[in-house]
């Protein structure tokens, strides 16, 4: 594990991350927003998938999340998620790498700014809901990435210092807020859409957990 070695803890993203779902968030999105009369393809709310829908409804939407539309909007988007959860399927690697970390004593945290009861279900469509015992949600953070704080908050949780730390996610929210919280960043292609000049900042990109972990072995 030479790569990982300096690392004592890893914080990391769900969605796109563990899991394939990035596509079906935006689809989600997408469909509530047409009920309300909001014209918004998939392929638009695209680029902000990763981004908490605090920073979401006013980027596609210019609605406030707090707005008596915009609560019905988050509400009716997890429905529509759920209903495509069963769907998805886990990213290449990815139980194999947490397995891999805790057996080599790293901690890991769950960072990500999805509602507490939302990631239950997908970690566990993810087949990973059993290997973090610390995690945090939007629950956790008054602001969703790419702000810093949900990283401060699983920072905190898993008692590392944050130069002993680094994040894995798959979007450039996930690195930027990584950054801002001053621990290293790993991102991965495999939550789509985004180049590899968009993880700027990261100390390396790979493709899916699968092959971090070969670099970490």
């Amino acid at each position: 594990m030479t790569a990982a070695r300096p690392f004592e803890a890893v914080l990391f993203d769900v969605d796109g991350t563990l899991i394939d779902s990035n596509g079906a968030h935006a689809v989600a999105w997408a469909t509530a927003l047409r009920e309300q009369g909001i014209s918004k393809t998939a392929a638009e709310i695209r680029p902000f998938i990763g981004m908490g829908s605090d920073k979401l409804l006013p980027a596609v939407a210019q609605l406030d999340e707090q707005t008596q539309l915009g609560r019905a909007l988050a509400k009716r988007k997890k429905v529509i998620f759920d209903t495509l959860l069963p769907t998805l399927v886990p990213t290449p690697g990815a139980r194999a790498l947490v397995e891999y970390l805790r057996d080599c004593h790293v901690e890991v945290v769950i960072a990500t700014s999805a509602p507490d009861r939302e990631m239950d279900a997908v970690l566990e469509q993810a087949g990973v809901k059993d290997l973090f015992p610390k995690r945090t949600s939007k629950d956790d953070a008054a602001n969703s990435k790419p702000d810093p704080d949900i990283v401060e908050a699983a920072l905190k949780k898993s008692r590392v210092p944050r130069d002993r730390a680094a994040m894995v996610g798959d979007t450039p929210y996930d690195v930027e807020a990584a950054r801002r919280a001053g621990i290293a960043v790993v991102a991965l292609r495999c939550g789509g859409y985004w180049s590899d000049q968009d993880f700027a900042g990261a100390l390396d990109v790979f493709d899916h957990p699968a092959a971090l972990l070969a670099h970490w072995q």
